[in-house]
């Protein structure tokens, strides 16, 4: 006889479940018109049951939006690890990989497009995108440091928050432009982020520029 999973891994399950309808379901009716009791029909659940999980249908768009920043993240984090230790050039002429592989991860998130659109447009979801990019910029700011001499830590974040945003919202864009070529778009983008990421190599912020 196989033993039934442990309630925490059946609990984690359901939740990972129900994010999955919802995204499915986000893609189908938008944001207005969904709502808990479609989530919890499609899942084959009761509103109560989802309610153990979620208090509304914002902390449900909430957790997706935070779901597909963890899966972005874990991108970046695998992307530094192999680029990082080489320096910031190699990390600039590697930066078009980071830029494809977070589209491909971000593309196969159900309900991705809604997702992105309600982190926009929600005052209450705002913060979820916002904390992520932030997060990127952190990440990327203490890998280019280790590799300056004196490095101004104010100047280098704003620049990279810069080029963070741009990356972000060229992807973005790509959802719903459809008179442009991805793969130019891409390469673009990519370009304009080495160019920044090579300035930064070629002349480091000195200590106490404003």
């Amino acid at each position: 006889m196989i033993a039934a999973p442990p309630r925490q891994d059946r609990a984690h399950l359901t939740r990972a479940r129900l994010l999955d309808v919802a995204g499915e379901l986000l893609a189908e009716v938008g944001i207005e018109r969904i709502s808990t009791n479609m989530i919890a029909a499609r899942a084959g659940l009761t509103p109560p049951a989802l309610y153990r999980y979620f208090s509304d249908k914002y902390a449900v768009l909430e957790a997706l939006g935070r779901r597909l920043m963890e899966r972005q993240n874990a991108v970046l984090e695998a992307w530094l690890a192999r680029h990082a230790p080489a320096g910031i050039a190699a990390m600039a002429d590697h930066i078009g990989d980071l830029l494809a592989e977070n589209a491909a991860v971000t593309r196969a998130e159900p309900g991705a497009v809604w997702i992105l659109r309600a982190l926009h447009a929600s005052p209450r979801l705002v913060h979820v995108r916002l904390e992520s990019h932030r997060h990127v910029t952190d990440r990327l700011a203490d890998a280019c440091a280790a590799h300056l001499a004196a490095p101004d830590r104010q100047l280098l974040w704003s620049r990279l928050r810069l080029a963070v945003e741009l990356g972000f919202a060229a992807d973005e864009m790509l959802y719903e432009e459809d008179k442009v070529s991805e793969d130019a778009v891409m390469a673009d983008v990519a370009a304009m982020l080495r160019f920044a990421m090579l300035d930064l190599a070629n002349s480091p912020p000195a200590c106490g520029r404003g």
